[in-house]
């Protein structure tokens, strides 16, 4: 990935209307030498895998304020399957109960970034962890 950037899909799923996290980070990230493709707000998992696919991403960040995580976040898993694009690295982050990480990550999400995670410490999960 050294020649590559990465190219990284945020996404907010579900009706939240909380965007303001998720446009930081895209911006850290195009910072960091990403390349970021926000799709907004309000998207639905077939739209968020749909944009993944078209724009051959690397990563998806999903953001969730709303409590629909559990709900959303493996409907993004089921559908990369489906899809063949096991190699996507899936993160999320927003405010997500301690107890429902395990649940996530059994479903195929890399890692959970709660409030306050330091932008670095997310940058560098996703550089190391991404394929290559």
């Amino acid at each position: 990935m050294a020649d590559k950037k990465i190219k990284i899909i945020v996404a907010k799923p579900g009706l939240d209307g909380h965007d303001r996290g998720a446009k930081l980070l895209s911006r850290i990230f195009a910072e960091a030498g990403m390349e970021v493709v926000y799709t907004g707000l309000r998207q639905t998992p077939e739209m968020i895998v749909e944009a993944a696919l078209q724009e051959d991403a690397d990563v998806i960040g999903l953001s969730s304020l709303s409590g629909v995580h559990n709900h959303f976040f493996p409907k993004v898993m089921e559908l990369l399957k489906e899809k063949k694009l096991d190699d996507v690295l899936v993160v999320g982050g927003g405010i997500i109960p301690l107890e429902d990480i395990p649940g996530l990550k059994e479903v195929g999400i890399s890692e959970i970034f709660g409030p306050g995670t330091p932008t670095p410490t997310i940058v560098d999960y996703i550089t190391n962890n991404v394929r290559s």
